[in-house]
C-alpha cells in the first residue's frame, strides 16, 4: 500500500507495551531530547472500559509535547502522539486514524498498527516493543523490517513483563536490544542518515529512473556477489537501495563509500546485507483462496494416474523458511485423501522439490519447527492433523517432511528442474526488473512438462511473455505453459571464464555495468559507428532494429516472423549465416565486404560487421549493414572505349569503322547475353543447391537443438542427483553425530541405563549401572536380565511392567521396584522404560533408566512422619488458641459493661478514679482487640476448595471504599496500576490487603499525608529457588505495597512478621501485634512468600509473591 499523499521524510516511531508498560514508557520518553527530529506514537493494551491517564503520566517525565490522538491526526516531529481507550490505531495517508475496536482484533492492535507504519512509512518507519505479555508486536517489527525499517525490542531481562520483547528476538525481527531508558539515544545515532535518506516509492515502478552517484553503490553489490554468489544487479533498485540505506543506518553510516569500505572484509556485514536483500515474506496458506482453486481445480488433475515411475512433480522456487512448501504439500495430502488415496502408498509418487538461495532459510525449512505466532493462519484441523507440539513450538509431521527434498539452489543461473507438473514462485517477481523477469519465465517454460502450471503472486504476471504462458486463472494468478521447446542458456561468462576470486574485485568488470542488450548496443553504436543495424539473440531472431534496413532485409511471406534468415535477402542470407555461426565460436568481432545485392534496379555492394555483446547475461550479437560503391560494368568500360575510338578516327573512315564496330558490339551483345544466360543457369543451380543445403543446414539444427535439450535433461537430472546426494549426505552427518550425541549422553549419564532386546537380553549398558552394582559390562551385555547378578533381577514387579505393562502402553514412567541387592538389604529404584522400534529390520528395543531412591524415600517418611506430627501439635495449638479466646471474650465483655455502667451512674466523682476507670476500659477494649486478632490468627488455615481466580483490581476498590472516611481525614493519596488475576482465597487476600493498607494509613509520618501506591510485576522464574515456599511448576505475580510512613529499623524485618510483636509502643499508635503475622500465614496458605525493605523515617514497601490465575 503506498499512499498518494506527501512522504515524510523524518522517522517516525511506533512503540507498543502491555503489562508493566507505563513504568517502560516513562523510562524511554525521558530520555528523548527536545529536537530529536522524530515523531513518536504509543500504543498499549488498554481495558476498553479503563480510561487512560498516560498522556497526564508522561507528560510529568518530559517537555515534549505529548496528546491524545484523535481522528485524521497530522504527524509531526518532535511531538509524543498517546492512543486513546478502545480504540483501534492505524497509519493512512500519512495521518493517524482511529477505529473502533472490534472483538476480532483485541489481541494484537500492536500489530495492526505497526503493519499500516510499515506500509506508509517504508524505510523512515521504527518500530520499539516494551514490556509486554503474550507475543503482540512480533508480526509487526517483521513488517517493518521488510520495508527497510529499524527495529528495537527492550531487554526481556530489563523488562517488567518479558513475553513481548522476548517473542521478537526468537523471531529474528531485531535489530537493538536495549534498556528502555538507552532506546532514544540509539535512534538518535541512526537518525543521521535519515536525515538524507531518499524515499523511492514514487520511482517504484520504474526502477530505471533511480541511479546512484558514483560507484559505491556498485561496488557493494560486487562484494555481495563475489563473496556470496548471488547477483542484485537485476533486482529493483527501490528495493535495494532501502535494504542497504537500512543497514547503513543500523551501523550508524550516512555514506556509501564509508559503508562499502566496512563491508569489504567484513563477512558478518556481508551475510547481514544478503539476508535484508532476501526478503522472506511468507507464511502458511497465504492467500488462502489460491490454495483453494489450486486444491479444487489444479491438483487432483494432477494427481490423476501417477505411479512411482511417473510422480507428480512440483517445484517451489524462492520457497523462503517453508511455509507456502508446508502449505501446498498439506493441500496435496487433503486431495489424496477426497480422491480416496492411501497417503502412505501415495507419498512415493509425490515429489516436492524447494530451493532458495539463502541457506539460513533452507536450514529452518528442513526442521519443519515453526512458533505459535507463525501459525496463526493454520486451521485448528490442520494444527491437529499435521502438527505435533514440541518444546512450546509446532512441528511439521514426518510423513509431509518426507516428501520434500530442500536445497539451495539459484533458479537464475543453475540448471533447473526438468519434467515439473506445477512450478510455484510467488511474490519473487516483484523484485525483479524486465530483464530478470524474462530469464526467468524462459528457464521455467523450459523445466515444465506440456500443459504445467505455474502459480505466480497477486501482483504478478508472466508480462510479454504469453509465447510461454496462457492465463489459467487470474483470479488464483495460475497459468498454463504453451507448446514450443523450451530452452535454458547460461550466459557466456559462465559458460567461457572461469570464476574470479572475491580479492580480484578491482580487476573484475562490475557486474553492475552489465545493463540490457539494448543500452550495451547503443554505447557501442554512439562510440563507434551510428549505421543502419540489427540486434539478434543466439537464436538468430531479431530483438531489436536501428536505421533503414529495406535494402538489407525484408518481411518474409505466410507467418511473420523475426528470424534474420528469414528477413534478410537472399544475397546476404548465406553470407550472415556463416558470419554469425564464426562469431559464435570465437566471440571476436568479424567484417565480410563486397557483397552484390541488387534492390529497386539499383546494384550495389554490402559491408557488415558482427559485434559480439559480451556484457550481458544471454548471447547477443550486433549486425551492422553498410552500403559500398559498385564497380565498373564491363559494358560501361566498352562504352568508353568506343567513344574514345570515334573521335580519333577520321570523318572519311567513320561508316566503316562503325559499321565494324556495330557487327562488334552486337556480337558482344550476344556473347554477354550467352554469358548472362549461362551465369542465371549456374546461379539458379547455385541456388538450388544453397537451398538444399538450407534445408540441411535447417535438418542440422534441429538436430543440434535437439541434442542440446536432451543434454540440458541429463543436466538437469544429474543436478537434481548431486542435490539428493547433497540430502543424504547431510542426513547420514546429522544421523551419525545424533549418535555420537546420544552415546556421549549415556556414557555421561549419572544413572543407570540399559538397552533390552525384545527377549529381554541385555544389548548394553553404561558405566554408571557397572559402577552401581559392581559387575563387568562384558559379562552382562547379551545376557538375560533376568538371569545375572545369580537372578537378583528375576523381580515379579519388574516381570510384569516389561512383559505386560510396556507391550500395551509402549512406555512407563516412574514406576518402583524393590531389588534384594544382598541378604537383609533391600534397595528402592524408580524405573523408565521406552519401547522403539527399528525401520531396519524391525527390530525391537526397549530402553531402560534407573535411579537409586532407597534414601530418599527414607528420607521422605521421615518427613512425612515429621510433618504429621507437627500437623497434629499446631491443630491442638490452634484449638486451644480458638478455645482460649473465645473464652476471654466472655469476661472481658463483662469488665467493659460493669465499667461503662459505673460511669454512668455517677458512682464515682474522684478525678483520679475517673482517669483509673478509663485506662480500666481502654485495657479491655485493648484486651477485646487482641483477643479477636488470636481467634482471626487461629481460623486462617488453608482451604484449597475455596481457591479461585481473582480480579485484584475488584477487590482492591472494595477494601478502598472501606477506609474512605480515614483516606478523607488524613487526606491519604493511593495510586494502583491495573493488576492481574491471581489464584487466591478472595478472603484472606482481602484480609492481607486491608491489613497492609490499614498499616501505612495508620503508621504516618506527623504533618504528612499519606501517600500509597500498589503496583505489579511478573515473578521471574530464575528466582524461585530463593523462597521454600514457591512451587516450580507455577507462575507467580509479585505485589509491591509501598508507602511514605515512618518506616522501620532493617534489623527487624523478619521479627515483624512474628505474633504480638510491636516495634512501636506509642499510645497514638494502636495495634496488637497481630495484623503482619496474619499476613504471612495468609501467604504461606497460598503457597507464596513475603518480604519487606525499609528505613527509618523512609516509609516501607511489602512484596507479596502470589501464584498467577488466568489472564
Amino acid at each position: 500500500m503506498i499512499s498518494s499523499a506527501s512522504p515524510k521524510n523524518f522517522p517516525v516511531v511506533g512503540i507498543g507495551a502491555s503489562a508493566g508498560g507505563i513504568d517502560s514508557f516513562k523510562k524511554f520518553i525521558a530520555g528523548i531530547p527536545d529536537n530529536s527530529g522524530m515523531a513518536f506514537i504509543l500504543v498499549q493494551h488498554l481495558s476498553p472500559s479503563h480510561k487512560s491517564i498516560l498522556p497526564e503520566i508522561l507528560s510529568q517525565v518530559t517537555s515534549i509535547q505529548v496528546q491524545e490522538i484523535t481522528d485524521d491526526c497530522t504527524i509531526e516531529p518532535n511531538q509524543v502522539y498517546v492512543l486513546p481507550e478502545n480504540k483501534i490505531l492505524k497509519v493512512v495517508d500519512y495521518s493517524l486514524k482511529l477505529y473502533p475496536r472490534e472483538e476480532y482484533t483485541l489481541q494484537m492492535p500492536i500489530d495492526i498498527f505497526f503493519t499500516s507504519l510499515a506500509q506508509v512509512h517504508r524505510s523512515h518507519a521504527i518500530g520499539v516493543v516494551l514490556s509486554g505479555s503474550a507475543h503482540d508486536g512480533t508480526k509487526g517489527l517483521k513488517e517493518i523490517q521488510e520495508y527497510g525499517g529499524i527495529t528495537v525490542v527492550e531487554d526481556p531481562k530489563l523488562a517488567a513483563w518479558a513475553s513481548m520483547p522476548k517473542s521478537a528476538v526468537d523471531a529474528k525481527v531485531v535489530d537493538f536490544v536495549l534498556p528502555a531508558e538507552e532506546i532514544p539515544k540509539k535512534l538518535v545515532q541512526v537518525r543521521s542518515v535519515f536525515a538524507n535518506a531518499k524515499s523511492y516509492e514514487k520511482d517504484e515502478r520504474d526502477s530505471a529512473k533511480i541511479e546512484p552517484k558514483g560507484d559505491a553503490f556498485r561496488k557493494i553489490l560486487s562484494v555481495v556477489s563475489n563473496n556470496k554468489g548471488v547477483d542484485f544487479n537485476y533486482y529493483k533498485k527501490p528495493t535495494v537501495f532501502r535494504r542497504i540505506e537500512r543497514r547503513m543506518a543500523i551501523n550508524q553510516m550516512a555514506k556509501y563509500e564509508d559503508y562499502l569500505n566496512f563491508i569489504r572484509e567484513n563477512r558478518v556485514e556481508q551475510e547481514a546485507l544478503l539476508q535484508d536483500l532476501l526478503i522472506k515474506v511468507t507464511s502458511f496458506f497465504r492467500d488462502p483462496l489460491v490454495f483453494d482453486e489450486l486444491s479444487s481445480d489444479v491438483l487432483p488433475e494432477l494427481l490423476k494416474n501417477r505411479s512411482v515411475e511417473n510422480p507428480m512433480r512440483i517445484w517451489i522456487a524462492g520457497c523462503a523458511t517453508g511455509e507456502e512448501v508446508y502449505s501446498m504439500a498439506i493441500c496435496i495430502f487433503e486431495a489424496l485423501g477426497r480422491i480416496g488415496a492411501n497417503t502412505d502408498i501415495s507419498r512415493s509418487k509425490i515429489q516436492i522439490f524447494a530451493t532458495d538461495v539463502s541457506e539460513t532459510a533452507i536450514q529452518k525449512a528442513r526442521t519443519g519447527v515453526y512458533r505459535t505466532s507463525e501459525m496463526e493462519s493454520v486451521s485448528e484441523q490442520r494444527l491437529n492433523t499435521f502438527f505435533t507440539k514440541a518444546d512450546g513450538n509446532y512441528r511439521v509431521i514426518k510423513p509431509v517432511r518426507d516428501t520434500i527434498v530442500f536445497a539451495v539452489h539459484n533458479f537464475l543461473k543453475d540448471p533447473p528442474f526438468s519434467k515439473v507438473d506445477l512450478i510455484s514462485c510467488r511474490n519473487v517477481f516483484i523484485y525483479f526488473d524486465a530483464f530478470l523477469q524474462k530469464k526467468a519465465l524462459t528457464t521455467f517454460h523450459y523445466a515444465l512438462k506440456k500443459n504445467g502450471f505455474l502459480l505466480m503472486g497477486n501482483s504478478e504476471t508472466p508480462g510479454k511473455s504469453t509465447d510461454l504462458f496462457a492465463s489459467y486463472s487470474k483470479k488464483g494468478k495460475i497459468f498454463s505453459r504453451k507448446s514450443g521447446t523450451g530452452h535454458f542458456s547460461q550466459s557466456i561468462s559462465q559458460q567461457k571464464k572461469p570464476k574470479k576470486s572475491a580479492t580480484k574485485e578491482k580487476n573484475t568488470v562490475p557486474s553492475a555495468h552489465r545493463t540490457d542488450f539494448r543500452k550495451s548496443a547503443e554505447s557501442v553504436l554512439i562510440r563507434k559507428y551510428c549505421p543502419t543495424s540489427v540486434i539478434v539473440d543466439e537464436h538468430m531472431a531479431v530483438v531489436d532494429f536501428n536505421g533503414n534496413l529495406a535494402p538489407f532485409l525484408e518481411l518474409p511471406h505466410g507467418k511473420p516472423s523475426h528470424e534474420l534468415l528469414k528477413m534478410a535477402r537472399k544475397e546476404l542470407a548465406f553470407e550472415l549465416r556463416n558470419a554469425v555461426h564464426k562469431v559464435k565460436a570465437s566471440q571476436e568481432t568479424l567484417v565480410k565486404e563486397g557483397i552484390p545485392v541488387k534492390y529497386n534496379d539499383e546494384e550495389f555492394s554490402v559491408r557488415i560487421e558482427i559485434i559480439p555483446l559480451t556484457e550481458i547475461v544471454a548471447p547477443h550479437y550486433l549486425i551492422l549493414f553498410q552500403k559500398t560503391s559498385p564497380k565498373s560494368s564491363l559494358l560501361e568500360k566498352f562504352g568508353r572505349r568506343l567513344k574514345s575510338t570515334f573521335s580519333s578516327t577520321k570523318k572519311g573512315h567513320l561508316q566503316q569503322r562503325n559499321s565494324a564496330l556495330e557487327k562488334e558490339l552486337e556480337q558482344v551483345r550476344e556473347d554477354v547475353r550467352a554469358i548472362t544466360e549461362e551465369q542465371e543457369a549456374y546461379n539458379e543451380e547455385l541456388q538450388s543447391a544453397n537451398e538444399e543445403l538450407l534445408s540441411s543446414n535447417e535438418e542440422m539444427q534441429s538436430l543440434n537443438e535437439e541434442l542440446e535439450t536432451s543434454k540440458e535433461e541429463v543436466q538437469s537430472t544429474n543436478e537434481e542427483l548431486i542435490i539428493v546426494n547433497r540430502e543424504l549426505i547431510e542426513k547420514q552427518d546429522e544421523l551419525s553425530d545424533s549418535l555420537d550425541f546420544l552415546d556421549a549422553i549415556i556414557a555421561t549419564m549419572h544413572e543407570p541405563f540399559l538397552v533390552l532386546e525384545k527377549d529381554f537380553r541385555i544389548q548394553k549398558v553404561n558405566a554408571s549401572f557397572t559402577k552401581m552394582f559392581g559387575i563387568d559390562k562384558a559379562k552382562v551385555e547379551g545376557e538375560l536380565l533376568f538371569k545375572i547378578q545369580e537372578q537378583k533381577w528375576n523381580n515379579e514387579r519388574l516381570r510384569t511392567l516389561l512383559q505386560e505393562i510396556l507391550p500395551e502402553n509402549q512406555h512407563f514412567v516412574d514406576e518402583e521396584i524393590t531389588i534384594d541387592v544382598s541378604k537383609g538389604n533391600q534397595q528402592i529404584y524408580v524405573i523408565n522404560a521406552q519401547e522403539i522400534i527399528r525401520k531396519k529390520g524391525n527390530k525391537e528395543l526397549i530402553l531402560l533408566a534407573l535411579a537409586d531412591i532407597t534414601h530418599r524415600k527414607k528420607v521422605e517418611n521421615d518427613l512425612h512422619n515429621s510433618v504429621a506430627t507437627l500437623n497434629k501439635t499446631n491443630d491442638q495449638l490452634d484449638r486451644y488458641v480458638h478455645l482460649a479466646s473465645h473464652d476471654l471474650q466472655e469476661p472481658l465483655r463483662k469488665i467493659m459493661i460493669f465499667a461503662d455502667r459505673l460511669m454512668g451512674k455517677g458512682n464515682i466523682t474522684d478525678p483520679a478514679d475517673i482517669v483509673m476507670m478509663g485506662k480500666i476500659e481502654t485495657a479491655a477494649q485493648r484486651m477485646s482487640g487482641l483477643v479477636r486478632g488470636l481467634l482471626e490468627y487461629s481460623t486462617v488455615a488453608h482451604h484449597g476448595a475455596l481457591f479461585e481466580t481473582t480480579d485484584l483490581n475488584q477487590l482492591l476498590l472494595d477494601i478502598i471504599s472501606d477506609f474512605e472516611l480515614l483516606i478523607e481525614e488524613k487526606e491519604a493519596k493511593i495510586s494502583i496500576d491495573e493488576l492481574p488475576n491471581v489464584h487466591v482465597i478472595p478472603l484472606q487476600i482481602g484480609q492481607l490487603l486491608n491489613n497492609l493498607i490499614g498499616n501505612a494509613l495508620k503508621f504516618n509520618k506527623e504533618g504528612v499525608s499519606p501517600e500509597i501506591s500498589i503496583t505489579s510485576k511478573a515473578f521471574p522464574s530464575e528466582k524461585l529457588h530463593d523462597f521454600p515456599t514457591l512451587l516450580f511448576d507455577r507462575t507467580y505475580v509479585e505485589l509491591i505495597i509501598a508507602d511514605n510512613g515512618i518506616g522501620f529499623n532493617p534489623k527487624y524485618k523478619e521479627q515483624i512478621f512474628m505474633i504480638f510483636q510491636r516495634l512501636r509502643q506509642s499510645r497514638n499508635l494502636q495495634g496488637s501485634g497481630i495484623g503482619l503475622s496474619l499476613v504471612k500465614k495468609i501467604v504461606e496458605n497460598h503457597n507464596g512468600a513475603i518480604f519487606t525493605v525499609s528505613e527509618e523515617g523512609q516509609g516501607a514497601e511489602f512484596h507479596v509473591i502470589l501464584p498467577m490465575g488466568e489472564m
